[in-house]
């Protein structure tokens, strides 16, 4: 099957090693791409979540693809996040096309792109035996989810989605402590960017920030816990997309379906 040529593509928030983690759509989005850059913008493996006893093999074949696309002669920029912040403690560092940075400011036709995870403006990762009990709850809970959805499916009884209100809701008590997004476009409008990338939220957007002074285009590349997004720049412009998940679709097929939200701006990029 011929493979979707694209400049860039962004995604972040994986989980690898974690029950919620959709693994197989992952692989089956990067086999159905063929990108002039990748970058993976944090929490790919969940490292606070990690355990010997679960780590399947779709998991591993994720981190395989991931460095046969550097292998293959690509760019390549891993952007740790709060679940996979251990590897941060090593700083910026390459191993061939596979470049390590805390953060990553490119320039696209003479734009400045700034790409960070986000969770340095979160006050509620701060405290991080807190937030991984947190996460371990959530963990289960996305498990216990998907019994229940097993059994309604049987009895032919549409599923329930739970887990990600229950995400937005623990979210959104993060942002009354302090406004995290906020903060963040504030110190890109600051760095004089264009466009900011953020993971973090697990909350897919595109949004055109102004004041009277600059505008920005501030994207979020969502997840691959709940919504399955990415973001793919070609064509001059930025796309949010989502990938059109099914339990009943082989492997290989090609299941990704592009999803234009409605802008509220336009940019347009030359990659260069």
């Amino acid at each position: 099957m011929e493979k979707k040529k694209i400049d860039i593509a962004v995604i972040s928030d994986v989980h690898l090693g974690t029950f919620g983690s959709c693994a197989n759509e992952v692989l089956t989005y990067l086999e159905s791409i063929d990108p002039k850059m990748l970058i993976i913008n944090g929490d790919l493996i969940d490292i606070w979540q990690f355990r010997k006893r679960y780590f399947p093999a779709s998991h591993l074949a994720v981190l395989q693809k991931i460095i046969q696309i550097a292998a293959s002669g690509k760019t390549v920029y891993f952007i740790p996040g709060n679940h996979d912040n251990l590897i941060r403690k090593f700083g910026d560092f390459s191993i061939g096309n596979l470049h390590f940075r805390a953060e990553l400011e490119i320039e696209i036709n003479n734009q400045k792109v700034w790409i960070h995870h986000g969770d340095k403006y979160d006050r509620a990762v701060r405290n991080q035996s807190i937030a991984a009990l947190g996460g371990y709850i959530y963990e289960h809970f996305i498990l216990f989810e998907k019994g229940i959805n097993w059994v309604l499916n049987l009895l032919g009884i549409r599923p329930i989605r739970v887990t990600k209100k229950v995400k937005a809701f623990t979210k959104q008590l993060s942002k009354k402590s302090v406004d995290f997004e906020a903060k963040a476009i504030e110190e890109a409008i600051d760095k004089q960017c264009d466009v900011m990338i953020c993971g973090h939220t697990h909350r897919p957007q595109k949004q055109f920030i102004e004041n009277e002074e600059q505008s920005i285009l501030y994207l979020n590349s969502g997840d691959w816990v709940e919504n399955l997004s990415a973001l793919e720049f070609d064509n001059e412009k930025w796309e949010l997309i989502y990938f059109a998940a099914s339990q009943t679709v082989p492997k290989a097929a090609l299941n990704a379906a592009i999803v234009k939200p409605k802008e509220t701006g336009k940019l347009a990029f030359d990659l260069k």
